[in-house]
This record gives structure tokens, C-alpha cells and sequence, in this order.
């Protein structure tokens, strides 16, 4: 069990909490540790990411990875060091990229604080869900760093180029309801409580779902998001004539016909 991570999961829902307020460099191997053994499961079929600490994350824990990596950040011009670097970067990076590739819809619940390499995490999950206390901020300029491990990469396709850029070269901060109007965040929940509980919601009514067809909806949407419609069009038809007999399709016919509600075994 992770130091930095607990994992609970109960009917098909898998609950990951953050338990560290900020993000020292144990927590980005925890995060994809955690998310590469999710993803091997057959009892998942949606993951929950929230926080118990005051906020949903502080961001980067400088103190801590100056300790670790001081050396490397701030030392000499050389290749060696360089490279090492560089390499860390990309391994932070693959930590991350593994709660984007998590083939389980991600919803992130966020209360609280969410700074920096917060927001490269949230970014990185399917839906975002907040409190009415969040605040948020691309904090990286303001931390004299280009942000490196997914922001730059992903926000923009959230919220658009524009927007994207002015919070990236301000670092300012803004609440939840703008984060809403950005798109940023599907839903703004009263207080923590209400946020918890809408998120479960939300990951129920997703695991209820036929589970092969929702990471089948989830692949698609990803690879066609960098593609044309009529590639995108294509990609979906060739997906289907391979993959739309199933038994959960029988099932779902036969609840329909029986005015029931279906259950689905993923077969």
C-alpha cells in the first residue's frame, strides 16, 4: 500500500485518494504505479481521484524535490546532467499519461486548492468535478518553470488556445464557477460533501453501463480527437464491425423488451 495513495473500490468504482497535500516525487510514481495496475483490473469500470487533505493538491512539493533532484534542476550545463533530467521529465510525464490511458473513464473531484502540477493531473482525467471552494491555477510562470508534465499539452483541447494561454503566461487564479464557464469543470457541488457524493453518482451511473463499450466509447473519442470527422467516422465503423456483437447487446435487448434494467457483465 502506497504512502501516498489509497485505493478502495466497491461495486465496479474504484476510489483513488490522494493523501499528501502536495506532490514530492514519490506521489508521480505512486500515481502511475496505481493507475498501470487499475488498468489490468476486471472489477473496475470507473475511477474516482479526489483528495482528504485541505485541498486537492498544492502542486509540485519543491522543498522535497530539490532535496532528491537539487543536483540535476539547478546544476551544471553538461549532456550528463542534462539527459538525466530530461529523462526524469519524461518519466513524471509516463506517470501521468497513465491516468490519461487508464482505458476506465477518470472523473477527478476537486476541492480546495489545485495548483500546478494539480492541474496537469486533472487535465489528464476524462471529467472534471469541483466544490464551490476550488481554486485553481496554472501556477508554473510564476515558479520561473515552463509547465512540463501535461498542462500545455492538454488544457488547450479542454478550454481552447486562447484561455489556455492567458492562465499559463498569467499563473493567475480563479474559482470554480469560471472554471465551469471555461469548461474546465462539468459540474460545481455546494461544498466537499456534496462534491463526494455527485462524483460516486456520476461513477455509478457510468459503471452501469455496459463496461467493454464504455472503454470502447472512451478509446474512440481519444484516437478520433486528433483526427478529421470523416477519419474519425471510418475509425468508429471499423471499431463496430468488430466489436458490436456481444452478450451485454443481447442483454440490453432483452431488458428493453422486458422493461427491466439491464446487467451487463462485460462479455
Amino acid at each position: 500500500m502506497s504512502e501516498s495513495i489509497h485505493v478502495a473500490v466497491e461495486n465496479h468504482v474504484a476510489r483513488v485518494t490522494l493523501l499528501t497535500p502536495t506532490m514530492p516525487p514519490e506521489v508521480f510514481t505512486a500515481i502511475g504505479d496505481t493507475f498501470r495496475e487499475l488498468s489490468s483490473r476486471d472489477d473496475v469500470r470507473c475511477v474516482v481521484l479526489r483528495s482528504e487533505q485541505r485541498a486537492f493538491s498544492y502542486g509540485l512539493d519543491l522543498m522535497k524535490t530539490f532535496q532528491q533532484h537539487g543536483q540535476l534542476m539547478m546544476g551544471g550545463a553538461t549532456a550528463g546532467p542534462r539527459a538525466k533530467l530530461r529523462q526524469l521529465i519524461l518519466q513524471w510525464q509516463e506517470d501521468l499519461t497513465a491516468v490519461a490511458e487508464c482505458p476506465f473513464p477518470v472523473i477527478a473531484a476537486v476541492h480546495g486548492w489545485c495548483i500546478g502540477g494539480g492541474i496537469d493531473l486533472i487535465t489528464a482525467c476524462d471529467i472534471r468535478v469541483c466544490s464551490a471552494d476550488a481554486k485553481l491555477s496554472v501556477r508554473e510562470a510564476k515558479m520561473a518553470i515552463v509547465a512540463d508534465l501535461g498542462t500545455l499539452q492538454r488544457l488547450p483541447r479542454i478550454v481552447g488556445q486562447g484561455i489556455a494561454r492567458e492562465l499559463a503566461f498569467t499563473a493567475r487564479d480563479f474559482g470554480a464557477d469560471e472554471a465551469k464557464a471555461m469548461l474546465l469543470m462539468n459540474r460545481v457541488y455546494a461544498d466537499k460533501e456534496a462534491l463526494d457524493a455527485g462524483a460516486m453518482e456520476m461513477a455509478n451511473s457510468i459503471a452501469a453501463n455496459a463496461p467493454l463499450v464504455v472503454q470502447g466509447t472512451k478509446h474512440v473519442m481519444d484516437v478520433c480527437a486528433d483526427r478529421s470527422v470523416r477519419d474519425g467516422l471510418d475509425y468508429v465503423a471499423t471499431w463496430n464491425s468488430a466489436f458490436l456483437p456481444s452478450k451485454d447487446l443481447g442483454e440490453a435487448v432483452q431488458a428493453f423488451t422486458q422493461k427491466r434494467a439491464p446487467k451487463f457483465v462485460g462479455g
